[in-house]
């Protein structure tokens, strides 16, 4: 009998397809006791493993590139970790074997992690995929991991890691669906770069029978089992229009009554740039610098190498906008060589702008980087800083962007809410505001984006979020300057229709959504916008702005 079941939806598109569950996850070894000549053995067979794991971690983001190679090659960090190697060291001496003294090393920093505040907790899902990755290789079984299959199927596990996310072949997986995740974990950001249908944070999810047919529509989080020929036809029917609609829909973002609202891609690297390019995209809206920075945690890269990176992305969309994020590290994207090691709860802590500031050498070589980089094209080069406070955090940032000789717009990203709530006193420091709406829905709700049990809270369409967006937009209208979204938020086409009307100018996002969005922006006047973002703020809960939002655009 057809049943419904609704997730969160975060990537576009309809999949049906037989469910195949995610490969289990490695069972605890034995605790048995090795003799003293044999640990020497075993802490060598342990570093084994560790280097192999990390060495097929970092060939996987090779692979993948862009945004995945950033969060793979930080996982092969987490491998490489040197005190969590020297708690393996210990243990194999007192008798442990090399899987079981791996196990419990990871097992007592998986403790750690998960007292440290939810948004550390959020990294246990990664920590867990790293110690089953080195176990499993230890005991000779198979890796954990996505099912073999010559049968195209839809994907269903707990959640998914970003090494599995990463290299997905989508001629095979037509769609995933998880039990655990938000609207901006990993997964929802790699499986929108690969253009997979995707729903996550479904309950039961995996108690779906191995075999049965689903229909995942990613736009709407629902998951219809065993949905019968009839309503295959009817999804099958709505995917068609809606790929026509993409396919007919082209050219520069705009309502469909000519208010123009430029539509900019996310890219983590170079590699990001011809789907983006592919795509139509405008510009950049948010250039993440990270990848350059995970090469070695210890040392910054050189100028040479991050001016030749950067030279790289701004080529590419010649009399175009580029929006560059300086460094964002700190809390889930430590340094060895800028991270605090002792923070309670990095999250809150010394991370972004203020790592930077704590740093004046590191952000002086990037933005003198970028200054070079930037000489002779015709792009329209912008800078922005991560998680800026107040007034005092944009002076600072622009004066050293002055110092470093950089001819560029400077920006904030609003991330924290009092950025949000004081955005004019921001602006007399800045030219333009960007809102890193994953991070603000964060700080706003006190919900760690990586949690799957908060990810109600986690929602963009929360009306709390959307009058700090519509805060920040009016703070920049008054000042004659811009606001653009450049959070996965701005991936939702209903969503940019609501966020346009509240007055946002422009909308970044990852490649693969944008001919979405633009195809949903024409339908509606600026008017309507407008009315549908006044309807969305007026509603008390997200479900409840996000259905007054679709009734005054459809009319009803």
């Amino acid at each position: 009998m057809e049943t419904t079941l609704r997730g969160v939806g975060v990537s576009h598109g309809v999949a049906i397809g037989e469910v195949r569950h995610m490969g289990t996850a490695v069972l605890e070894p034995p605790a048995k006791q090795i003799p003293a000549e044999e640990a020497e053995r075993e802490q060598g067979r342990a570093r084994q493993a560790v280097e192999a794991v990390a060495a097929d971690l970092n060939a996987r983001g090779n692979l993948a590139g862009g945004e995945a190679q950033a969060v793979l090659e930080a996982q092969a960090m987490i491998a490489q970790d040197p005190e969590l190697m020297a708690d393996v060291d210990r243990r194999i001496a007192v008798g442990s074997t090399a899987e079981r003294g791996i196990y419990d090393a990871f097992s007592h920093y998986r403790e750690l992690l998960a007292g440290a505040g939810e948004y550390m907790a959020g990294r246990v899902a990664d920590l867990d995929d790293v110690r089953n990755r080195i176990v499993a290789r230890l005991l000779g079984v198979p890796m954990p991991g996505v099912p073999d299959s010559d049968e195209p199927y839809v994907l269903i596990a707990r959640d998914l890691a970003p090494a599995d996310t990463a290299l997905l072949d989508p001629t095979l997986v037509l769609g995933f669906v998880t039990e655990e995740g938000g609207p901006t974990s990993h997964s929802a950001i790699l499986a929108r770069a690969l253009g997979v249908p995707a729903v996550v944070a479904l309950p039961g999810a995996c108690e779906l029978a191995e075999g049965a047919v689903v229909a995942v529509d990613g736009s709407t989080g629902e998951i219809f089992v065993s949905p019968s020929a009839e309503k295959q036809a009817e999804l099958e029917k709505q995917s068609e229009e809606r790929k026509a609609a993409l396919a007919a829909s082209t050219g520069p973002g705009a309502t469909s009554d000519g208010h123009k609202v430029p539509l900019l891609a996310n890219v983590g690297g170079p590699a990001d740039v011809p789907a983006a390019v592919e795509a139509g995209a405008e510009g950049v809206g948010l250039f993440r610098t990270e990848f350059l920075f995970l090469d070695d945690s210890q040392k910054a890269p050189s100028e040479e190498k991050q001016v030749e990176a950067y030279r790289q992305v701004l080529e590419a969309f010649p009399e175009g906008r580029v929006v560059v994020r300086v460094l964002d590290a700190g809390a889930d994207k430590p340094l060895d060589f800028l991270t605090p090691a002792d923070e309670p709860n990095p999250a809150l802590g010394v991370r972004g702008l203020r790592t930077l500031l704590d740093h004046p050498e590191v952000l002086r070589t990037q933005l003198t980087a970028l200054a070079k980089a930037a000489e002779g094209l015709p792009v329209y080069l912008e800078v922005m800083a991560p998680m800026v406070a107040d007034r005092q955090d944009a002076k600072a940032f622009a004066d050293a962007c002055r110092a470093a000789g950089l001819q560029a717009k400077f920006g904030a990203m609003v991330e924290i809410p009092s950025a949000a709530l004081r955005a004019r006193s921001v602006l007399q420091e800045v030219e333009f505001l960007s809102l890193g709406t994953n991070d603000l829905a964060q700080y706003t709700f006190a919900a760690d984006r990586q949690v799957g049990a908060v990810s109600r809270l986690q929602d963009p369409w929360q009306p709390a979020l959307l009058d700090l967006v519509s805060l920040s937009a009016e703070a920049a209208r008054a000042e004659g300057k811009s606001c653009g979204v450049c959070g996965e938020a701005a991936s939702d086409p209903l969503l940019a229709c609501v966020l346009t009307g509240l007055g946002v100018t422009s909308l970044s996002m990852g490649a693969a959504s944008i001919p979405y969005v633009r195809a949903t922006l024409a339908k509606y006047t600026l008017a309507q916008c407008e009315r549908a973002a006044a309807a969305a703020r007026a509603a008390d809960s997200a479900d409840e702005a996000r259905a007054a939002a679709q009734a005054v655009l459809s009319g009803e």
